[in-house]
């Protein structure tokens, strides 16, 4: 994992789906998903808080943690979503990377997602790693945690 795919609202972006499946071309597997090459790499600073905050929108801060209005409305309101329904917290994250420093925090975020198989990541979206557990996926495309 690599801080550029770090997104300012704390997104670990190579836990996400689209990003998974760009990253092993899941496509060509009958699945029709946008690709994304994470929120930094492909230059719009943040795909969840960009059009909301102006911060972000216009790359003022780094991380949502550098604003005054840490952690806003907005954010909290993506947070709870992603720890209801993908099991991780953006706030959490941003608190940790201001707290231990982003080595610490990459170090910590490889552990958490390690799929136990293959050491590969494990997808936020779904709990499953694409690696090991596609197969899943390709009789339920809308699967999510534990429905195995």
């Amino acid at each position: 994992m690599e801080e550029k795919m770090i997104a300012p609202c704390g997104m670990n972006c190579t836990l996400c789906i689209a990003f998974q499946f760009m990253k092993n071309d899941i496509n060509r597997k009958g699945f029709h998903r946008r690709y994304c090459p994470g929120c930094i790499p492909r230059g719009n600073h943040c795909t969840h808080m960009g059009d909301k905050c102006e911060y972000i929108g216009k790359g003022t801060v780094r991380f949502c943690y550098e604003c005054s209005a840490f952690p806003c409305k907005v954010l909290k309101s993506l947070d709870k979503r992603y720890r209801t329904k993908y099991h991780m917290s953006m706030i959490e994250n941003l608190k940790l990377i201001k707290e231990c420093g982003m080595e610490q925090f990459l170090e910590k975020e490889v552990e958490k997602w390690r799929c136990s198989k293959c050491n590969g990541e494990i997808c936020c979206h779904n709990g499953l790693c694409l690696n090991c557990d596609l197969d899943i996926l390709c009789r339920n495309k809308k699967y999510c945690w534990d429905e195995k």
